[in-house]
């Protein structure tokens, strides 16, 4: 190839290279705007992962915080609820055992049992240790009618004053005057074979003379005493009956244990034996009181 053909040829490269640059140079902005559309989407792209991620994370936080929050209540129920729980069964458990566990030992309604027999026994025995002596309250619960008529009555010591003097006579004062005829009356009716004399100073007064006792009076007197004996024997026998039956029912229902059972048996038979002894002594001091006389 010749000098000439070479020049020509290196000057047709050089002007198309020319060209091409003239048009990369006026494609530029365009290239720089597609440039900067692709880090746009770019860094769109990029942060749409991010953006998912941190509300997954936001999310899941507020999932673990309801979920910590939720059963952190639901363990503070839990406990308040088991404390709830165990404190109403702790109260329910100790209702039962004061209402529903009997004690075994527990004797208050024997002694009170034997503490009414006993007393009436004494009582009933103050009346009688007079040893077949006349006894004024006797004629104080004697009925009166004071209309005559009528079937009601009262008792003479509502309406009259019964003294006693020596022994051997009985005073009767009455408030009216009016009041003397049933109170008389009432006495001569009654089975005390008494015989009421009107007072020569009071108006108002009877005089009663008591006869003197006999083997017969005194022999009445101690029978009627071991009768009381024996009407204050059954009341115990009565109340160790009832303290018994409940040891059983106790027993059968298991409510103690037996060697309780057994113990409060022993010592329930040990108040009746002492009970019946006291009993047996006051009469038989009354009786030799009413033998003496």
């Amino acid at each position: 190839m010749s000098l000439q053909a070479s020049s020509r040829a290196y000057i047709s490269t050089i002007t198309r290279l020319s060209h091409t640059s003239e048009r990369l140079y006026h494609q530029i902005p365009q290239i720089s705007r597609l440039q900067a559309r692709g880090n746009i989407i770019y860094h769109a792209a990029s942060r749409i992962p991010c953006h998912t991620t941190t509300a997954q994370i936001k999310l899941q936080t507020q999932q673990r915080q309801t979920f910590s929050s939720s059963a952190s209540l639901f363990r503070k129920r839990s406990k308040r609820n088991d404390v709830v729980e165990a404190s109403s069964s702790s109260s329910s458990q100790e209702d039962d055992a004061t209402t529903t566990a009997p004690d075994p030992f527990d004797f208050s309604q024997l002694h009170n049992g034997v503490s009414d027999a006993i007393a009436r026994l004494k009582e009933d025995l103050q009346k009688l240790r007079s040893g077949g002596r006349f006894n004024p309250e006797a004629i104080e619960q004697l009925r009166v009618n004071l209309v005559k008529g009528s079937n009601a009555t009262v008792r003479l010591g509502e309406v009259a004053q019964v003294v006693p003097k020596g022994g051997r006579s009985v005073v009767i004062i009455v408030g009216e005057e009016d009041l003397l005829k049933p109170v008389n009356s009432a006495i001569v009716s009654s089975n005390l074979s008494l015989t009421p004399q009107p007072d020569q100073h009071n108006p108002l007064q009877l005089n009663v003379p008591i006869p003197p006792p006999t083997k017969e009076s005194r022999d009445q007197a101690v029978k009627a005493a071991k009768a009381a004996m024996d009407k204050a024997s059954n009341a115990i026998r009565s109340s160790r009956a009832t303290i018994h039956k409940r040891l059983q029912d106790m027993q059968k229902k298991k409510e103690a244990r037996p060697d309780d059972i057994r113990k409060a048996h022993d010592q329930m038979e040990k108040v009746v034996e002492k009970a019946q002894k006291d009993i047996k002594d006051t009469f038989e001091t009354a009786r030799k009181t009413m033998e003496q006389v």
